[in-house]
């Protein structure tokens, strides 16, 4: 695996596999990679010639109170997990040459709608970053494919929306939610919680969300009683919810009573960690 951190050197490398008609996937992240990196690692694999991963953390898609500056970087850590899991290329992204004149006086990409609800209401601007920084990131690697994970709903179904109306080259594909023997929901934010608030807690998240599918699939169609049930069990397990909401997959809006196909998305706050996590399912 090679690792290199200039957008020539990854456009030099990338271009020379694509003249020889490799297929090339990619998978971008903001390190401190975990199992649920690896699975989309793995998914690009199986799709593709060559894989490109990036690390960059992306200061636009951080709010002036959030944890920027202490979101852990484990850059060595994560060379190893690739180069074991089989990665071509890592590209180590700077912000120098990310953002040239500042994130703030760089050109953005909002998303309107999608960007605004679920996180986007709590963290307002969050998914223009990421807007943002992906479509930066396509252009520099110009991927024939690129693997997202299914946990970060909203994120998936933003990205897959600017790549068909901005008419990218790229097909977006989603990997399912990587889970802990709990249940939990795999993120780098799970490193935040203490060892109690990982294995007793924090499952509550999932767990509310299969008993909010299990009641609409058994015939429950007050959406607005599930989420109450939900709010009340995550804090009295100790969370502090954000929001539990029960949505059409593709909109992302409220669901009607005679969909069929649902999705639930869900996020609360336990110690220092922000969890999210969603479960999507046909009645």
């Amino acid at each position: 695996m090679q690792t290199v951190h200039s957008i020539a050197e990854v456009q030099d490398i990338v271009g020379a596999r694509r003249s020889e008609s490799l297929r090339i996937g990619f998978v971008p992240t903001m390190g401190n990679l975990h199992g649920g990196h690896l699975t989309l690692v793995e998914k690009a694999k199986k799709s593709c010639d060559f894989v490109v991963v990036s690390i960059y953390v992306n200061p636009l898609q951080f709010g002036p109170n959030e944890d920027y500056d202490s979101y852990p970087r484990t850059m060595e850590q994560d060379q190893q997990l690739l180069m074991d899991h089989g990665v071509d290329l890592l590209y180590a992204a700077s912000t120098n040459e990310i953002y040239p004149e500042g994130s703030e006086n760089h050109t953005h990409i909002s998303v309107d709608i999608l960007d605004g609800m679920h996180c986007g209401n709590t963290r307002p601007g969050f998914f223009r970053g990421i807007a943002t920084v992906v479509t930066k990131l396509f252009n520099i690697v110009r991927p024939d494919i690129a693997v997202f994970g299914e946990k970060d709903f909203q994120q998936l179904t933003i990205i897959r929306k600017m790549v068909k109306d901005m008419v990218m080259p790229v097909e977006i594909l989603g990997a399912p939610i990587a889970r802990e023997p709990t249940g939990l929901a795999m993120s780098s934010r799970n490193g935040y919680l203490t060892p109690e608030e990982r294995g007793e807690i924090a499952p509550t998240l999932h767990l509310c969300l299969s008993e909010a599918r299990e009641a609409i699939q058994a015939g429950e169609t007050d959406f607005d009683l599930l989420r109450r049930n939900a709010f009340a069990k995550m804090a009295q397990a100790g969370f502090k919810p954000d929001y539990f909401n029960i949505c059409n997959p593709e909109t992302l809006l409220p669901a009607t009573h005679n969909e069929e196909s649902l999705v639930i998305l869900a996020a609360g706050y336990l110690g220092k960690a922000r969890l999210i996590d969603n479960i999507h399912f046909n009645r």
